[in-house]
């Protein structure tokens, strides 16, 4: 056996249909410094920070210094590679999804939707400006779109305004539900060009005047993420730091798109996370006089997380062969998305329900996996959205009002 399978197997033992065999040897060293990390800097208060609404102090620091853009463990092999492949995205993803939702939601819309918004949607100078600097972690950011009353029906829905008085942009209006807007340096944030009524991307600081940001209290999923309120009354923007290249909701779509793969990553990993909480509380709980691993009811249940897994990681490595071959389809990102999340609702149910009463305690892996899958049932479009996407495209009709 080779180093790197003797990793993988180490590593990967759930990935059943052998799926991480096509990672690259750096690759492959990577995802293990990365798996050390997280278990030997964050296992013991992992659940303390979740039950207590706390983020780990370093874990976005550290996240920097792995450079998870730019590391030459990632080009190993891969000559003229730009960027580290799809298929190691996914399990990168999947890594930490594993470990804590959480955490991936938190790299994931610092790395996903708000650095695409600036790669995607800013002019040559912008993406030279911030880009780089926002893949080495040494600028933080977001990503404002959500509002208070506008969810799915944001294309069509934005209320927040934008006005240009010939010098600067006058931003009004609220945002909700926005990831560490609090803790951001740069915030992307969208609201409708009054003139035109087609939405705009601007560039916004939480330190200017008429920003006004607090955090959402109360949570029952994704307690870790300070998701926060934005209010801004009045807020100037210079044109420079308009997006230049976002100026129509089709422009914001090939962000969404672009990250919604990536939840179907995470809800892949999240379903890792709680098979693994599971397997390590049935070979130590006992009842009637042994290990409840033993009863042929736990293994049956076992056996159906096992099996939402694979099929979970096979649509999503795949998925990431597609699009490394830019092939990229909305409708299968959709599906991916609506049946891994549908998946790992099952799956944190069934492992909450072999814990019995203590899968709602916090100090239990499962309690946290159980009550974060609602949420990745929910964000980055919600089941019913998705499936509309998928209707659309089997029928030919837009159902979507």
């Amino acid at each position: 056996m080779t180093e790197k399978e003797q990793i993988l197997k180490e590593l990967y033992p759930e990935d059943i249909l052998n799926n991480a065999k096509e990672l690259t040897e750096g690759e492959v060293k990577f995802l293990k410094q990365l798996d050390d990390l997280l278990e030997s800097k964050y296992r013991d208060s992992i659940n303390n920070h979740w039950a207590n609404a706390t983020v780990p102090e370093d874990f976005f620091d550290d996240m920097g210094k792995l450079n998870y853009f730019r590391n030459p463990l990632l080009f190993e092999g891969r000559e003229g590679a730009k960027t580290p492949s799809q298929l190691f995205q996914f399990f990168m993803s999947y890594t930490i999804a594993r470990f804590d939702v959480s955490l991936v939601t938190i790299l994931g819309v610092h790395q996903g939707l708000g650095h695409n918004a600036f790669l995607f949607g800013g002019s040559k100078e912008q993406i030279a400006k911030y880009v780089p600097k926002l893949q080495s972690h040494e600028l933080r950011t977001c990503f404002a779109l959500t509002e208070p009353d506008h969810g799915s029906d944001v294309a069509g829905g934005l209320e927040t305004t934008a006005k240009f008085d010939g010098e600067n942009w006058i931003i009004n209006g609220a945002k909700k539900w926005i990831g560490g807007a609090n803790v951001s340096d740069v915030i992307p944030l969208f609201a409708v060009d009054v003139e035109t009524g087609k939405p705009k991307g601007f560039i916004i600081r939480p330190e200017q005047d008429g920003v006004e940001i607090d955090v959402i209290e109360n949570k029952i999923a994704l307690r870790i993420i300070p998701n926060t309120n934005i209010r801004l009354d009045n807020v100037v923007v210079k044109e420079e730091d308009r997006l230049q290249n976002i100026n129509s909701f089709k422009d914001i779509a090939k962000i969404l798109y672009s990250t919604r793969a990536g939840v179907s990553y995470m809800a892949t990993g999240a379903m890792a996370g709680a098979l693994r909480a599971t397997l390590d509380y049935v070979t130590q709980r006992k009842q009637f006089g042994k290990e409840i691993s033993k009863y042929q009811l736990i293994q049956e249940k076992l056996a159906m997380m096992q099996g939402n897994l694979a099929h979970a990681i096979a649509m999503s490595a795949q998925l990431a062969r597609m699009q490394e071959n830019g092939e990229y389809d909305e409708v299968a990102t959709s599906t991916a998305k609506m049946m891994n999340a549908l998946r790992l609702r099952e799956s944190v149910s069934l492992g909450r329900g072999i814990h019995g009463g203590n899968g709602i305690l916090a100090e239990y892996d499962i309690a946290r996996f159980f009550s974060d899958a609602e949420a990745v049932y929910t964000y980055e479009g919600t089941h019913e959205i998705n499936a509309l996407v998928i209707g659309r495209a089997l029928t030919g009709d837009s159902a979507f009002i």
